[in-house]
């Protein structure tokens, strides 16, 4: 895996803990980019720190079932995404613009009592993510944008086709499953499939199923 100028290919590439930032219904896959304004104080030290490191930042979203730890902060689903800053700027105004290219999916192994103001992890990587060669051929495409295009329509929404047509498999897969507008539950279902084949699979699922439940309600509208 590349992102920006850094290599990817084992787990010795990967730090063996990595800072984290909590976004309830942030999706960041491997290969995909994430835009972030990053305005909060402990997070402008995070982006500092990481840029002065490895550049990597941990995404993941907070638990889904809302819990919290002791101290208010939330309690963090299992799985999240670490990505490499490739891009930077800073507004004049106290905030930083950055953009995460997305390495690795990571188990939290455990999260570590640091005296940082932000939040820190052992990361358990998945290192087949880092194998750019996944079998993307296996991915049912006719399917995936026939729910997508349904999708669109159904919401009055438009996509450069001529884009979607050109982006590879991996790409398509990843770049759909990011900008979806599906809830946390979702997001995470998307995050944690196992490989990108069953990705596609549970994006062309969740989308059927919207599609059935806006059904459902216009026809109760109607009656």
């Amino acid at each position: 895996m590349q992102a920006g100028n850094a290599h990817y290919r084992l787990a010795k590439n990967l730090p063996s803990t990595i800072p984290i930032f909590p976004l309830e219904g942030a999706l960041l896959l491997p290969g995909g980019r994430m835009p972030l304004n990053v305005f909060e104080p402990r997070y402008l030290q995070m982006v500092d720190e990481a840029i002065a490191g490895s550049r990597l930042i941990g995404i993941i979203q907070p638990s889904l079932d809302g819990a919290l730890r002791d101290d208010g902060e939330p309690e963090l689903c299992n799985v999240g995404c670490a990505g490499r800053i490739i891009a930077f700027s800073e507004t004049g105004d106290g905030r930083y613009l950055i953009s995460l290219q997305g390495v690795c999916r990571f188990r939290v192994a455990h999260e570590l009592t640091v005296k940082t103001p932000f939040r820190q992890c052992k990361l358990a990587p998945f290192l087949a993510d880092l194998d750019e060669d996944q079998a993307a051929n296996e991915i049912d495409r006719p399917s995936l944008l026939k729910a997508f295009r349904a999708y669109l329509q159904a919401n009055d929404l438009e996509a450069d086709w001529e884009s979607v047509s050109r982006a590879e498999n991996a790409m398509l897969v990843n770049a759909l499953s990011m900008m979806a507008p599906y809830g946390p539950a979702e997001k995470q279902a998307l995050l944690e499939a196992a490989d990108l084949k069953t990705r596609a699979e549970t994006l062309i699922a969740i989308t059927e199923m919207a599609l059935a439940r806006e059904n459902e309600d216009f026809g109760s509208s109607l009656q």
